[in-house]
């Protein structure tokens, strides 16, 4: 059985390394399917293994673009007359400028995020439910308002990165990679996490919280913790979008609550909340539904995604993972996973 987990997963990155090569045509794409990947992973944390449900996730996808700019910005020039100019080619990055302004960028968006997250948990972990939910949601809104009216990064304008400063089909293969890297890293991670005591721990906090706290479990400690990490890897890969769509704006881009904030929700519903594969396999199902849909039904694809959303709410409560662990039980053999699928269900 252990030969051929490896072997399965041996084939799995070997699909992902030759992926952009064997379709070039999709590396766009296939980056924009990772972002998904991911966005749906890091929200399944809190909102399938926890039990707390958020709608504003999508505040540190939005503040990682902007703290990756403002980092990149920052290393060779002054930053609010660098956006009072609107970059306009006035402004030229070395090759060395550009590539130490993506790796400082990314990583401090994810740190940066990642202690937003502890400081907006304090308040927000007072809250549970629909409160809960609709709590965070009013935090990325007031963000993506702040930001618009704050001139020093751009206002409503937004701010416009550099161009990657090679060739353009080598820098979409660039930015596939660093959402796969990111992707597989964070699955690994998780892999390891849930089948941890901490895994264990948040499991119990979204089974029966007031339990978990009789039991010792320092509940608060354990929602900061789950909640910082989640930030970490969105924020992250808001740090790679920055750098991969080049111009962004705060309200139709960076905190876009009623696209990206819901999709990564969708996707974790259609795949089944609190297991490991679920939000991977809704994300890959939604992705190719969207792209299907906006190619093919224009003009009706936001009837054909809310049919979706209805459909997958109504009839698939459990997800497509839910479906086959009760189905095919034989299929999976891991003691974290069907712990966690037991309590989404109870």
């Amino acid at each position: 059985m252990k030969s051929k987990k490896l072997s399965f997963y041996g084939i799995l990155v070997a699909i992902i390394i030759i992926a952009p090569f064997v379709f070039p045509s999709f590396s766009t794409q296939l980056a924009t399917l990772w972002l998904m990947i991911i966005v749906a992973m890091t929200w399944d944390m809190t909102g399938g293994q926890m039990g707390y449900n958020s709608l504003g996730n999508i505040f540190f996808y939005g503040t990682g673009m902007y703290v990756a700019a403002v980092i990149t910005i920052a290393i060779p020039f002054d930053v609010g007359e660098y956006n009072n100019a609107f970059g306009g080619g006035i402004y030229k990055f070395t090759d060395t400028q550009y590539f130490l302004g993506v790796f400082l960028g990314i990583l401090g968006a994810g740190l940066f995020c990642s202690i937003c997250a502890v400081l907006i948990g304090f308040v927000t972990f007072g809250l549970r439910g629909p409160y809960f939910a609709i709590g965070t949601l009013g935090v990325a809104i007031a963000a993506g308002e702040l930001v618009s009216n704050w001139e020093w990064i751009g206002g409503g304008q937004g701010i416009s990165l550099p161009v990657f400063p090679y060739d353009l089909d080598l820098g979409k293969t660039f930015f596939y990679f660093l959402y796969a890297v990111t992707g597989v890293s964070l699955f690994v991670f998780l892999k390891w996490l849930y089948s941890t005591r901490f895994g264990a721990a948040i499991n119990a906090i979204r089974d029966d919280e007031e339990k978990a706290e009789a039991m010792g479990i320092h509940t608060l400690r354990y929602k900061l913790t789950t909640w910082s990490m989640s930030a970490f890897f969105i924020g992250v890969v808001g740090g790679i979008s920055a750098f991969q769509l080049i111009h962004f704006e705060p309200l139709e881009t960076a905190y876009q609550t009623i696209n990206l904030g819901i999709f990564m929700v969708v996707c974790v519903l259609l795949g089944g909340k609190g297991t490991l594969w679920g939000p991977i396999i809704g994300a890959i199902v939604f992705h190719v539904f969207k792209e299907v849909t906006w190619n093919y039904l224009l003009g009706w694809q936001w009837v054909a995604l809310g049919a979706l959303i209805v459909i997958t709410v109504v009839y698939f409560k459990d997800g497509i993972m839910g479906g086959l662990m009760r189905s095919k039980p034989e299929w999976f053999n891991s003691d974290a996973e069907n712990r966690a699928q037991a309590g989404a269900d109870s």
